[in-house]
């Protein structure tokens, strides 16, 4: 039987079920998001992620209403910002009055740090008296207020989801991570099922001007499917087990990146980009406290002894 992505949804540990397929707003330019949404979601897309830090949760909820879809029939992401730590409730009201929605399926935080927004501008120093895991007790009051239907997090190591379990109630549903043959993050991944967090692939075609893009290995891979890299990237993906939110404002793009049923991989071609050498990173270190450990330390956030830059 043909496989069947876009009809793909991974089931999380609320019950509830996340689809496979969505569509990522990061780094997406003002007046172009409102577009792209439409357009997914009028494309048969059934998830739409964003985040407070990006900006345009006002132009995805236009977008949204633009598109005249049922509200009951997607799933919406959105994501705590670093600066709003302390202020959770109150930020998850602001979220959903931008998104035009009475609630949303997920909601993130977004890095495992709290900055103090008296240095807003350069996102340089942590609260003194607050940890991400006061971050996520605040979360978990909003599951019981149903202005979330789940909670989880974003770009957390083996490391911090340890230090998070330690002291939750409520195990994340999800670890939303960069995830592409490039950082395939195994352990990390292979960590998260042990505990039953779904992953979510973000940056999952390597981002803007990937080099993935015009990689060989996949694009004869592709040329033998009559698809094109992105595709294969995209099912290597979700044959892992992972969501993925591929990013794009450009509605052929956005149409292409759905259409993936009837593409399936070989475990020879799953190897050979499993086996892929290069290693690059889109999110590397920026904050004020590290959050990707080291391969050295046994607790890696992708496979490697040290963060590879992007060439």
């Amino acid at each position: 039987m043909a496989a069947q992505w876009t009809k793909l949804t991974f089931k999380l540990n609320t019950g509830r079920e996340i689809p496979a397929v969505g569509l990522g707003t990061w780094q997406s330019k003002p007046n172009e998001v409102r577009k792209a949404v439409k357009a997914a979601l009028l494309a048969g897309y059934k998830h739409i992620d964003t985040a407070q830090a990006y900006g345009n949760e006002a132009e995805v909820g236009d977008g949204i209403q633009d598109a005249g879809v049922p509200r009951e029939s997607f799933f919406l992401t959105t994501k705590i910002d670093n600066m709003n730590h302390k202020h959770v409730a109150q930020t998850m009201d602001e979220s959903l009055k931008k998104l035009k929605t009475d609630y949303v399926d997920l909601i993130l935080m977004h890095w495992p740090v709290s900055i103090d927004p008296v240095d807003s501008e350069k996102q340089s120093i942590t609260y003194k008296d607050w940890k991400f895991t006061d971050t996520w007790k605040e979360m978990e009051k909003l599951v019981e207020t149903g202005k979330a239907r789940a909670i989880g997090v974003s770009n957390f190591g083996i490391r911090n989801l340890e230090t998070l379990l330690a002291s939750a109630k409520v195990v994340p549903a999800v670890n939303q991570i960069e995830l592409h043959p490039c950082c395939p993050s195994n352990k990390l991944v292979d960590f998260c099922k042990s505990k039953g967090i779904h992953v979510t692939a973000y940056s999952c075609l390597g981002s803007t001007d990937s080099p993935l893009a015009n990689n060989q290995t996949l694009q004869s891979i592709a040329d033998a499917h009559g698809k094109t890299p992105q595709q294969v990237l995209l099912v290597w993906g979700l044959k892992r087990g992972t969501s993925v939110i591929p990013k794009s404002v450009t509605e052929s793009r956005i149409k292409g990146n759905f259409d993936l049923d009837g593409l399936d991989l070989t475990e020879e071609e799953m190897e050979k980009i499993n086996n892929m050498p290069e290693r690059f990173k889109v999110c590397n270190e920026w904050l004020p406290e590290k959050v990707f450990s080291s391969e050295k330390e046994g607790r890696d956030f992708y496979d490697g002894d040290k963060l590879f830059e992007k060439k």
